[in-house]
């Protein structure tokens, strides 16, 4: 789970990043609305929705890895 949790954060940053090539998504928009147009509440606001999306994964990911560790039953 924690392998996952990994995983997950690191896809999100990858596709965040591929934006900025072409790719689309949120790293897209935060670079042609936020940075080129100079919106940059737009790049402001995709930096945090970023932010929290790994915050939340990194959350459950440890609660989940935790709960299902053998080691830490008694």
């Amino acid at each position: 789970i924690s392998s996952m949790t990994t995983a997950l954060t690191t896809i999100l940053g990858y596709s965040a990043m591929s934006g900025v090539i072409g790719g689309g998504g949120l790293g897209s928009m935060a670079l042609n609305l936020g940075y080129q147009r100079r919106m940059y509440i737009v790049l402001y606001v995709a930096v945090i929705v970023l932010v929290v999306l790994v915050q939340i994964f990194q959350s459950l990911g440890t609660h989940l890895a935790t709960k299902s560790d053998k080691r830490l039953k008694k």
